[in-house]
């Protein structure tokens, strides 16, 4: 079985390869090199080197906002995949319910991001200052979009959940694919569930951790 799948494995690759290619890579590839030319027009383009780096990096207003992008990219995708790992570690120990939690989870990945922004515009505009005012709490009675701080704070709180019920998923796979019998092995030797966990499972879940971390760059 193992030597037909290998044989068979580039055929049902190809066609995913080709169109990650075309809407992907070579997209990417020929954005990096007009980054490098003065054009306008992708076929009308001279290459001048550094000289859109240099002048970018000289704007404060860019620098700035390269510096919120980045620091939004990192604490975001820290924070979708500890979420999504926790997730998926708490419905992989056989609770009631877990097949309703895993698609209650990852339904806010099909909403489309026009409703999203509507949606959570009015949570952080509308109830959460109406809760605020009703509690007399001080960090709720303004609007959190009001404040840099704040709009990050909303921004990385609505990716964690849009995104965290997608990678939740692929945790979820990465848990079920570990042995059972390597896990009952590591407990007859004398481990918790815990150890178990971090010394045995995780180690074996690498591959879900990269393409987990691969999608949420992406």
């Amino acid at each position: 079985m193992q030597k037909t799948l290998k044989r068979y494995f580039p055929i049902f690759v190809l066609p995913t390869l080709i169109a990650f290619s075309f809407a992907f890579i070579i997209p990417f590839v020929m954005g990096v090199y007009l980054s490098f030319c003065k054009f306008k027009t992708i076929t009308n383009a001279q290459f001048v080197g550094l000289e859109n780096y240099i002048k970018i990096f000289a704007d404060k207003d860019f620098v700035n906002a390269f510096g919120f992008t980045l620091k939004f990219s990192v604490v975001s995708i820290i924070t979708i995949n500890v979420f999504a790992f926790i997730l998926a570690l708490a419905l992989t120990r056989k609770i009631k319910g877990t097949n309703l939690f895993r698609t209650v989870f990852f339904m806010p990945n099909l909403i489309g991001g026009i409703v999203l922004g509507y949606v959570w515009k009015f949570v952080f505009n509308r109830a959460f200052v109406s809760l605020g005012k009703s509690l007399s709490v001080g960090a709720l009675s303004t609007s959190w979009l009001a404040t840099t701080n704040g709009a990050m704070a909303c921004l990385i709180i609505v990716s964690v959940w849009q995104y965290a019920g997608y990678m939740m998923l692929i945790y979820v796979a990465g848990f079920m694919s570990v042995s059972k019998s390597l896990m009952e092995a590591a407990q007859i030797d004398g481990c918790t569930k815990t150890q178990a966990t971090i010394n045995v499972t995780i180690p074996l879940m690498r591959s879900s951790f990269v393409q987990c971390l691969f999608l949420t760059i992406t």
